[in-house]
Formats: C-alpha cells, structure tokens, sequence
C-alpha cells in the first residue's frame, strides 16, 4: 500500500545558491548553503517565514548542520573548516563559541560530517584522512576520544539515539560501527565498493541505513554486523538519509531530484516525489507538533533548486 504527501509549501530562493544541509527542531527549519548566512525558519506559521538570520556564520557557506534533541544546542561546519556552536535561549540563536582541536588547522575537509548526540552533550565529526573525533561540549567543548580508520576521506556520521554506537561512512565505500562504551571498532560493513553519502541509525537502534554513490540503501543490523536488506529505487547518488520517529519510514533524498519514504518493515518504497530534475542535497522529517494541523508527518528537502520544499501526509476527513 501506497502513501500519499501533498506539497504543502515551497520556500523559492531560500538561498542564493544550493541549499546543503538542514536541520530541525519541533518549531524551526534550520538550513546552510554555499552563502554566508545560515536561516532560520519557523515551521508552526504555514508560510514557513524566517523568524532569525544568523548573518555571516561561514564566510565560504556551511555544509553540515546538526540539531539535539531538544533543540537548544546547534553546530554547523562551514567550508573554511570552522565548526561552530549555537545556542537556543529566549527564541534567539547565538553564536556559543567555535569547537577547536587544537593539534589541527583550519582547512577545508578537517572537520566534514557531524552528528551530535541526542542529549546534545557529545559531538561526531569526520575527517578529510578517515578519522572520527568526538567532542565533549559540556567540558569546554573537549575533544575527548579518536577513532582511527583506514584513512579514507569521511564523508558521514551518525550517533545512536540510545548513545551505544557511532557510525562513519567513507569515500572508499567503508562503513564502520564503533562502541562508545570501549571505544572499538564493532564492525567493518561490507555491501557499498563506492562512496558513502549518509549513514542514520533508526530510533530504536536496531538498525543501521546507509547509501551513497552505489544508487541503493543498505541496513545492517548494528550489533551483530549482519547486512539485512536491500533498497533500490533511485538513479544516481544519494545524498541523505532520515529515520520518522517510530522508525517504521525511512526517508532519502538523492541527486536524480527525488525523495523517497520507505516502509522499512515491507522493505518497499511507498512514496515518491520530484519537485523538478535539481539534485536534492538533504531531506528531513519534521518533529510533529501539538496542533492539529501539525499532527500529520511532514517533510522538508533542499538542494541544487535553492528552495526547501515540505511536504505532509494525506490525511482523510
């Protein structure tokens, strides 16, 4: 069986170039471009207006941004290989300092992908020479550990909701799972040869989506390393993957323009859309919120068109 999402709003010209990286809380659309400014968008008016601009928080345009949980705490990476901290206080964002390592320059590709932890205490981020590092930002934003891989470029990162697990996906078409209890490698995942785009623990932590240039999703199963399934439907890389919130879809964006939600039970594609033929650069699902017009399950995808485009379900009555 099918599912049916209407487009329910499109921000045209949203940035003055390709749209990168989104982010989201249960009332805000974050979103980082090739320009300087990351904008903020309020996602509980239905014209989704900007409600902040955050004006020059990376001077080349930021390609990375992550939100925690509870959507106090930001951090953005930027092309000039700045990775900075934001926080969330009286409806404004501020700038909450930059995370340093000090044993490294500021380049392109030194901090690339980050995933923070969803307490917003820990930070993940992934190196241009395969190295993950994890920073603490309740300690003076400390790096605290270091995973080693086989030194290829990381391209993505993710940390297990229940904390147990980081994963790093990598241009050589390596994944790897590492234990942030012992701080080990767990598994080396076989099943992608090419570049690794995205990788998305589910909520529940029992499984393990990744894709990439190979055109197909693979889900492992974390703890034992196991490859599970499958998914194929899209035509050329793809660039980002979102878990709902009950686990049961899975949502990924790619560079054929289309977004697609997968019933992850049925291992099948229930849904899929195009704006236009633009590459997507990232797709998020939207917290659901309170009022009845939000309750529905929504989602939002930018890329090469300069908008961020939403959608939401098709409800009946």
């Amino acid at each position: 069986m099918s599912k049916q999402y209407l487009s329910q709003h499109q921000i045209d010209d949203a940035h003055a170039s390709d749209v990168f990286a989104l982010a989201v809380t249960s009332t805000q659309i974050l979103s980082g471009s090739g320009e300087p400014s990351i904008k903020v968008h309020a996602t509980t008016d239905e014209d989704f207006p900007i409600s902040q601009v955050l004006q020059d928080a990376h001077k080349l345009g930021c390609h990375h941004i992550v939100t925690d949980g509870s959507g106090i705490r930001a951090v953005s990476v930027g092309f000039d290989g700045k990775v900075k901290a934001w926080k969330h206080e009286e409806g404004k964002w501020s700038e909450d300092g930059e995370i340093i390592d000090n044993d490294a320059p500021k380049r392109a590709g030194q901090v690339w992908a980050v995933s923070m932890s969803d307490d917003g205490q820990y930070l993940a981020g992934t190196t241009h020479d395969g190295r993950v590092k994890v920073w603490d930002l309740n300690n003076g934003k400390q790096k605290i550990r270091e995973f080693e891989t086989k030194g290829s470029f990381g391209m993505c990162v993710d940390m297990s909701s229940d904390g147990r697990f980081l994963a790093s996906g990598h241009e050589s078409g390596n994944i790897y799972v590492f234990s942030t209890a012992t701080s080990r490698l767990l598994h080396s995942l076989p099943g992608l040869i090419k570049p690794v785009r995205s990788v998305k623990f589910s909520p529940g932590s029992t499984l393990l989506a990744a894709g990439g240039d190979a055109r197909i999703i693979s889900l492992y199963d974390p703890s034992s390393g196991e490859q599970v399934a499958n998914l194929s439907g899209h035509a050329a890389w793809i660039t980002s993957l979102d878990w709902s919130n009950t686990g049961q879809y899975l949502l990924s964006g790619s560079l054929d323009g289309k977004v697609k939600v997968w019933d992850i039970e049925r291992r099948t594609c229930v849904a899929t859309h195009s704006e236009n033929d633009k590459g997507l650069w990232c797709v998020k699902w939207l917290p659901k919120g309170s009022s009845q017009t939000h309750k529905a399950e929504r989602f939002a995808t930018s890329g090469s068109s300069k908008a961020i485009a939403i959608y939401r379900e098709a409800t009946g009555g």
